[in-house]
């Protein structure tokens, strides 16, 4: 268990694959001292790593704010490390590290973890079988419930499903759908909203169209969302993607339910990139990622911006602190 007295949360941020613009983004996110004071931040990875990347932007990560450094000295070669290269070596460090700070969180000794991108072909070049972050983390977390749900300021979208294929994608079920959205409202109340408005879209063109351009939508989604509203769930569906996000976007809705990854993720990606966070839902922990990925044409050149790491990092740190609120207060 965390041990320290401290008004902040502890948070351990990994620093995703070496050859990637992770680490830069990281060292960048922690410069800001406003960001620095939130939380006590715990950055997993190797510290040779963060040294060399700190030559390149002029930041020492030894004397940054706020933070320590968990070594793991996972790159045991240092030839793998190129910046801008796929390289296996730097896949299975990135998985490496975020491995350490899922079980920091599980033993008690972070409150939160923010994962900074890895990069999925160089996981599978490393010989390791791997999906996402969120499925992996859910896998430690003994979690086989897991969604995905992207926030910005304007707007939050919770995915009923993501890295499957649209066919596998289509084969919806009632209580996925009901979980996706007592999970979406969850996460919502945590993220300071007291009565999440809920947006639930349908999965075919107009939301089926009362059956003209499928069922789905009449047959396995609308009572999906009578059963939530039975459970005091604020929410309403299905409802026509192409319109929804929209008025979400204008304030009538706190939360959108997509029903696949591109669903949800090209609105939030189109209207939001840079401020856009990733945050594992249906795990034990909390979870944070910036919405990009590891931007190989850009990295080692102290070209990388650090908003959506940053981003990230604020809101582990806030969730994080509503969370622990409540159990600072019984004790005092």
């Amino acid at each position: 268990m965390i041990k320290h007295e401290t008004a902040v949360p502890a948070i351990a941020v990994t620093i995703g694959d070496p050859s990637g613009i992770g680490p830069e983004v990281v060292l960048k996110a922690l410069a800001d001292p406003e960001l620095a004071a939130l939380a006590h931040w715990i950055l997993v990875g190797d510290t040779g790593i963060l040294r060399e990347v700190g030559k390149r932007c002029g930041l020492d990560p030894d004397i940054l704010a706020g933070a320590s450094l968990l070594d793991l000295r996972a790159m045991r070669e240092p030839l793998g490390f190129a910046p801008g290269r796929i390289n296996g070596a730097c896949g299975r460090a990135a998985v490496e590290y975020v491995r350490q700070a899922t079980q920091m969180c599980l033993r008690g000794e972070a409150h939160a973890m923010v994962t900074a991108p890895l990069n999925k072909e160089a996981v599978t070049l490393s010989g390791m079988k791997f999906t996402g972050h969120t499925e992996f983390i859910a896998e430690l977390c003994g979690s086989r419930d897991s969604r995905m749900l992207l926030a910005s300021e304007r707007m939050r979208v919770v995915h009923v499903s993501t890295h499957v294929s649209l066919r596998r994608s289509c084969q919806i079920s009632r209580p996925r759908i009901v979980r996706t959205i007592e999970l979406g409202n969850e996460a919502a109340m945590l993220l300071g909203i007291e009565k999440p408005h809920i947006a639930v879209c349908g999965l075919n063109p107009h939301a089926g169209e009362h059956g003209l351009f499928g069922d789905e939508d009449m047959q396995i989604i609308a009572p999906a969302v009578q059963t939530a509203q039975a459970r005091r769930i604020w929410c309403e569906g299905p409802l026509p993607a192409d319109t929804t996000f929209l008025k979400a976007f204008r304030g009538d809705y706190n939360l959108v339910v997509a029903m696949y990854h591109d669903q949800g993720h090209i609105p939030m990606k189109l209207l939001d990139f840079e401020h856009t966070v990733n945050i594992s839902l249906g795990i034990s922990i909390i979870r944070t990622s910036p919405d990009h990925g590891t931007a190989f044409d850009i990295a080692g050149q102290n070209k990388a911006d650090p908003t959506c790491m940053k981003t990230a990092m604020k809101l582990a740190a806030e969730m994080a602190s509503r969370k622990i609120r409540p159990a600072a207060g019984d004790g005092a």
